[in-house]
């Protein structure tokens, strides 16, 4: 069974950073293509960026490139993902995936892996 368990989500003014950590329980990270979602109430799951086994290739939505970096730490465990210059846009629950030798799918369904979700609220 594989766990993975946000953190690092909160209140922050627009325009301020955050940074969100997702630590796994699996057996070996490095076969796990991973990445992050957001889901805002009323809509849907939104892809947020992907990053592959090793870490050598990354995707990112175009709403969120240049402002976020997605990263891990084979190593760790553990997949972050840095907010800069957030905008009240960008709140929502944000969720970790895991899915074992992927392709950086941005859907959803491509995932079979999931955290709980950690709260990120942009005021104003």
């Amino acid at each position: 069974q594989v766990q993975l368990v946000e953190s690092g989500g909160g209140l922050v003014q627009a325009g301020g950073s955050l940074r969100l950590s997702c630590a796994a329980s699996v057996r070996t990270f490095s076969i796990y293509d991973m990445a992050w979602f957001r889901q805002a109430p009323g809509k849907e799951r939104e892809f947020v960026a992907a990053i592959t086994r090793n870490g050598g290739t990354i995707n990112y939505a175009d709403s969120v490139k240049g402002r976020f970096t997605i990263s891990r730490d084979n190593a760790k465990n553990l997949v972050y993902l840095q907010m800069n210059s957030l905008k009240t846009e960008d709140t929502a629950v944000y969720y970790c995936s895991a899915e074992p030798w992927g392709r950086l799918a941005v859907t959803p369904s491509s995932y079979r892996y999931w955290g709980q979700g950690t709260q990120v609220t942009v005021a104003s």
